[in-house]
């Protein structure tokens, strides 16, 4: 039976504003899959459906875990506040489904459900801010290189476009808003006319009516709007409103119109429009006494100076239309699994190939962390492996934390180490797993409190399982095995990293997934581990 993935947007998050077909299509599904605040805005509509609910930085695995789902006969609803399609998880389920070569005619069925934007939303509760053209610019810069999103804004802001800034401000991000406003000074007035709306129709919404200039005096978080005003955008009577245009051809205050209707269209009527109020032979009509700015021309002249090789500002460079546009290649690397030094040929390779543009990190597993803006991330992975360096990619992946075997003395175990790497090293996976790997008794390194331990012991393998190394219930993994023969560990590691792979939950970690199943390749959870009850102690606090 062919699955079918429903991709919801239920819009500001009250029930009233959700779509009926979107309440039908969550209540029809077999899987409901969304960010954990997102799923309880949806929790009245929810019956029987198995939830997975997963952290704001868990899209891919969403959408994975939804595609897995539909291609095993299932429906399921990614839900998405505001419109799935503007910046919701519609796209990415699509891009998913293209890596695995779908074919509409063939795979799982797709249905997009629309629902009410942030722009929409939040543009009601202002008053009529959007009535004019318009454009939404993310801030966020995760995903698109801060020089992109600079172009952007200083595009929107020269073509006069009232704008929808999205994602504005978060607790690490908080210097890109501020350059917002600073490019934007320079195109509009500082009494512009800003909104800023945080929460949009949901029970801590919160509404202000600011100016351009004094808009960084007011909180902006992730969960505000932050909606600009054009150059005719004014406030009345604690509304935002942008004209559309009207009063230049109507009369507003009386009945009788200036122009009737037959002459509205006619070119000596619209000065502003292509033609610039010329009939087709040429001859001016109604000439104005100076060439005036209308957003049309705003806009064509922002445009041409995109797709020519003169910016905006007036300096001479190579268009973002035209120019390549490079991504940020993320990974870490390592001398390897045992030997934990960099030789000075290696860390000269790194300083050359991270640049002045790229970032260097050092974490606490004997990897550096890499952040390289490149067009060409093929001819850095080869300039590293030349030199003898390990790769490995970062996020929900196999990961494994090995000793150094005092120096690569104890020399016994490192076979089955390297292999373990070999087999399973990068491995996608619900969440990120740890295999802490300890060459003797002494277990120096803590390989047991990893999410999966190994302790080599007099010829064999000790195994631990369930471990949790962060929070104030942190624990060590449950001895599950003692005694294991060299021949078995590295098949037996396989087994259990792949049972947990194929039925873990989205961003659940193995020391979860483990007191879940309550068994995994016939180990079975005990709950020896002590329960506190504690507050949450959110970072930072």
């Amino acid at each position: 039976m062919r699955g079918k993935l429903l991709v919801v947007g239920f819009g500001p998050g009250s029930f009233e504003h959700i779509t009926k077909r979107a309440q039908e299509a969550i209540q029809e599904s077999d899987y409901v899959i969304g960010y954990k605040t997102y799923v309880d805005l949806i929790k009245d509509l929810l019956t029987d459906q198995e939830i997975i609910s997963t952290g704001m930085s868990e899209e891919v695995s969403r959408a994975q875990a939804a595609v897995k789902y539909a291609e095993q006969g299932k429906k399921v609803a990614v839900i998405s506040s505001g419109d799935a399609g503007v910046y919701g998880m519609a796209g990415l389920v699509y891009e998913v489904l293209v890596e695995k070569g779908w074919k509409e005619s063939t795979g799982v069925e797709v249905e997009i459900i629309p629902g009410i934007s942030a722009i929409n939303s939040c543009s009601s509760l202002l008053g009529a801010p959007v009535m004019h053209d318009a454009c939404t610019i993310s801030l966020s810069d995760h995903l698109t290189p801060w020089t992109i999103i600079k172009k952007r804004i200083e595009a929107a802001g020269f073509g006069d476009f009232v704008i929808a800034l999205y994602n504005p401000k978060s607790g690490k991000r908080t210097r890109q808003i501020v350059e917002a406003q600073q490019i934007l000074l320079k195109y509009r007035s500082p009494d512009t006319p800003v909104g800023l709306v945080k929460s949009a129709y949901r029970d801590s919404e919160r509404v202000v009516m600011t100016t351009l200039a004094h808009m960084l005096d007011f909180e902006i978080g992730m969960l505000t709007t932050v909606i600009i005003g054009n150059a005719s955008t004014f406030f009345y009577d604690d509304k935002m409103i942008t004209p559309r245009g009207y009063q230049k051809k109507y009369t507003l205050n009386t009945e009788v119109q200036r122009l009737r209707p037959h002459e509205r269209l006619r070119p000596e009527n619209e000065p502003w429009a292509l033609h610039e109020g010329k009939h087709e032979n040429g001859q001016t009509i109604r000439a104005a006494t100076k060439k005036e700015s209308t957003p049309l021309s705003l806009v064509m002249e922002a445009l041409e100076k995109l797709d020519g090789s003169e910016t905006i500002d007036g300096s001479r460079n190579t268009s973002p239309i035209s120019q390549p546009v490079e991504s940020i290649f993320e990974f870490a690397v390592s001398p390897g699994v045992v030997n934990k030094k960099f030789t000075p040929k290696q860390m000269v390779v790194l300083a050359e190939v991270v640049g002045e543009k790229g970032t260097m990190e050092y974490t606490p597993h004997h990897q550096i962390l890499l952040k390289i803006p490149t067009e060409d991330p093929n001819a850095i992975t080869k300039r590293l492996t030349d030199v003898g360096l390990l790769l490995s990619p970062i996020g929900d992946v196999f990961q494994i934390k090995a000793c150094d075997f005092c120096d690569g003395e104890k020399k016994d175990s490192i076979f089955h180490a390297e292999e373990i790497q070999r087999r399973l090293g990068g491995l996608e996976l619900p969440k990120e797993l740890k295999l802490g790997f300890n060459g003797c008794g002494m277990a120096c390194y803590g390989a047991v409190n990893e999410d999966i331990g190994i302790v080599f012991r007099k010829g064999k393998f000790d195994l631990f399982l369930g471990g949790k190394t962060v929070g104030r219930t942190a624990h060590p993994g449950q001895p599950v095995a003692e005694g294991v023969h060299p021949d078995q560990l590295v098949d037996m590691i396989e087994s259990i990293v792949h049972e947990y792979k194929q039925k873990g939950h989205p961003n659940e970690r193995f020391y979860k997934y483990f007191k879940r199943v309550q068994e995994v390749q016939g180990y079975k959870h005990k709950d020896i581990t002590p329960v506190i009850e504690l507050e949450p102690a959110p970072c930072g606090e």
